[in-house]
């Protein structure tokens, strides 16, 4: 069985590398993107990257992981496509963390496990930020690390599917 993650991150984020460097440091995402993909190969597993800035369009992409929603792979009798689901999310929502009721109900929705990511760390910025509707509902919270946060989540993910998988 292939493991299968997926990265999606939120609003602005593909302005990582260009905006509020001092924040945000100077990766750009596409680095982000390459560098993690080369790590969840080495881990044994497949990685999948989505960035958006619309917030109906990650609702439709995490639908899409668990194999609904309007362009979920599918068979010919229109089922999930098996073995294209992922097997876990690990997402950066942006702004999305602080607002968003309809990312945290895609997420409890299909009941993959998911990992949520901020390159920084939210606690020590504005108050509005320290609010997350993600954060108790993640398998793991990673903030504050820079870009090093995404490598953590994959470490974490690949590692902790590894240990589901001979446990089935």
């Amino acid at each position: 069985m292939t493991r299968r993650i997926l990265l999606i991150n939120g609003p602005n984020l593909n302005l990582l590398g260009k905006r509020e460097p001092h924040i945000y440091g100077s990766t750009k995402l596409a680095d982000v993107e390459t560098q993690a993909r080369s790590q969840a190969s080495s881990l044994g597993a497949e990685l999948e990257t989505f960035q958006s800035n619309h917030e109906g369009a990650i609702v439709d992409r995490i639908q899409e992981a668990a194999g609904w929603g309007p362009n979920a792979p599918a068979d010919d009798d229109g089922t999930a496509a098996p073995g294209k689901k992922a097997s876990a999310i690990i997402i950066n929502p942006g702004a999305l963390t602080h607002t968003s009721v309809a990312v945290r109900d895609a997420l409890l929705g299909v009941a993959i496990p998911f990992v949520e990511v901020h390159v920084s760390n939210v606690h020590a910025r504005e108050p509005f930020r320290k609010h997350s509707y993600l954060s108790d509902k993640a398998v793991a919270v990673i903030c504050g690390m820079g870009v090093y946060g995404y490598t953590a989540a994959i470490e974490f993910a690949a590692r902790h599917l590894k240990v589901e998988e001979e446990e089935e």
